[in-house]
């Protein structure tokens, strides 16, 4: 009972805390993100073809690495509430069959991301562009399984609140990853020009050697002494690794249906031509930049979450979630009044073209707002993931993009004849926008709510 009542830490503290524990994984999540970007750059002075073929392939791989991601991340909240509760002679046991759980989630995702190439064929690209996207899928998917083990031991190091190898790790394989581009996609030093393909073999091998880098770094460092998990060898556990994937499949369906939205929103805007496509997706792409800090500050939301309740303290519990949707949205605030002041900017060093640059500025007003709501709903959902609940945000987060955003987006972008209340005139992306950024509102009022409720009841508050 004494911890349950225990004091909160200064917010001041709090905010300290947090800090130290997610500033590293923003910079991870930068380098992470920088990948996708140098494919994408050193392919566009390949051929036209080619990068049509990378962004596409990349669009599919994307779907179902974030899938993976989601997924994985049971670890993160079992591992912090074991740490909480002093129990470190668990975690090597949860981390070996989190290991087990990431080859076969990783394997399932190989085979599906592998299949997902047959819709190549059936969506108008040239035989060339279809034929080199496929490639790029089959060979990027070696590294899927290294991937899903590493965001294993990704969730380990984190919720023991080590996250400087994920920041080291990240960094060193962004610059591989450039570097063995340099080489495969234009065949410097006497290697094969590949090039898209080798972006793809670039980033599979990278993915592997950011998997044994994290072995290594465990095996050596002492801060992993107390919790090692490879002391013995260990059958795969179904009935833990089953309640894993209970909890973590929800979290896995909340990243994909968020991510198959935006990339429908794409599809869509396709029939008004180049300009509202690259102007959508310019304001897209900045806007998933800026969202790597609140997602970080989520991330380590759940875990300092975790740790107070595996302490039995619920009141510290609430307390760190609400200074950590503190954060996200004090942040959103400073993002969007940047992005709103400065967005004649940002779409000039995008593009020269001045039609594309005019609708990108009216576009990035929507992603100003956009920030508020965006911060709020992953702040609050990682905080509810930290209790170890993760039905609700996925059902909220659902309703919020597929109930809500996209039909509201359709009817507003689109404006069908055959409903009685669609505008005039088809506003094209802007509709989308404002889909997306209710949507988005909907989703943080809704979770803000369950957060509420949550945090209270298990604190014993009833008012």
């Amino acid at each position: 009972m004494s911890a349950l009542l225990a004091k909160p830490a200064p917010v001041r503290t709090e905010i300290a805390a947090m800090w130290r524990l997610s500033w590293p994984m923003l910079v991870g999540q930068l380098a992470s993100v920088g990948m996708g970007v140098a494919d994408v750059a050193m392919t566009g002075h390949v051929s036209a073809s080619e990068l049509a073929a990378v962004s596409l392939g990349a669009s599919v791989w994307s779907i179902i690495l974030v899938t993976v991601m989601g997924t994985m991340m049971a670890l993160n909240t079992v591992v912090a509430h074991e740490t909480g509760a002093g129990q470190f002679g668990r975690i090597p046991h949860v981390v070996r069959q989190g290991l087990w759980m990431g080859l076969g989630v990783g394997l399932v995702a190989c085979l599906i991301v592998n299949l997902s190439t047959l819709v190549f064929d059936h969506i108008g690209l040239t035989p060339d562009v279809a034929a080199n996207a496929a490639m790029f899928v089959h060979a990027i998917s070696i590294g899927m399984p290294a991937f899903a083990c590493y965001r294993a031991l990704y969730g380990y190091t984190t919720s023991i609140n080590q996250t400087k190898p994920v920041m080291v790790i990240a960094v060193l394989g962004l610059l591989f990853n450039i570097f063995v581009n340099w080489l495969l996609v234009f065949g410097n030093w006497g290697m094969p020009r590949l090039g898209g393909v080798g972006c793809a073999v670039a980033t599979g091998i990278c993915l592997w050697l950011m998997f044994g880098a994290m072995l290594v770094w465990i095996r050596i460092a002492p801060a992993y002494r107390q919790t090692y998990p490879f002391t013995q060898w260990e059958r795969p556990n179904w009935a833990e690794i089953g309640s894993m994937l209970r909890l973590g499949l929800p979290i896995g369906v909340t990243y994909l249906a968020e991510v198959s939205a935006f990339g429908a929103v794409s599809l869509m805007i396709a029939r008004f031509g180049v300009v509202q496509v690259s102007a959508s997706q310019i304001a897209l792409n900045f806007s998933s930049l800026v969202f790597m800090v609140p997602l970080s500050f989520g991330m380590g939301l759940m875990t300092r979450v975790g740790h107070a309740l595996g302490e039995g303290n619920a009141v510290r519990a609430r307390f760190v979630a609400w200074v950590g949707v503190g954060m996200s949205l004090a942040f959103a605030l400073l993002s969007a009044a940047l992005i709103a002041v400065f967005r004649w900017e940002i779409a000039r060093a995008y593009t020269s073209d001045p039609a594309v640059q005019e609708l990108c500025a009216h576009l990035l007003l929507f992603a100003a707002l956009f920030q508020l709501s965006d911060a709020t709903q992953v702040a609050t959902s990682s905080a509810i993931r930290g209790y170890k609940v993760t039905r609700q945000p996925m059902q909220i987060q659902l309703l919020a993009f597929w109930g809500f955003a996209m039909p509201l987006g359709y009817v507003l972008g689109l404006a069908p004849g055959w409903f009685a209340w669609s505008p005039a005139a088809p506003m094209g992306a802007s509709g989308f926008w404002i889909g997306l950024v209710l949507g988005l509102t909907v989703a943080a009022v809704l979770l803000t709510r369950s957060l509420h409720h949550l945090s209270h009841a298990r604190a014993g508050v009833t008012r």
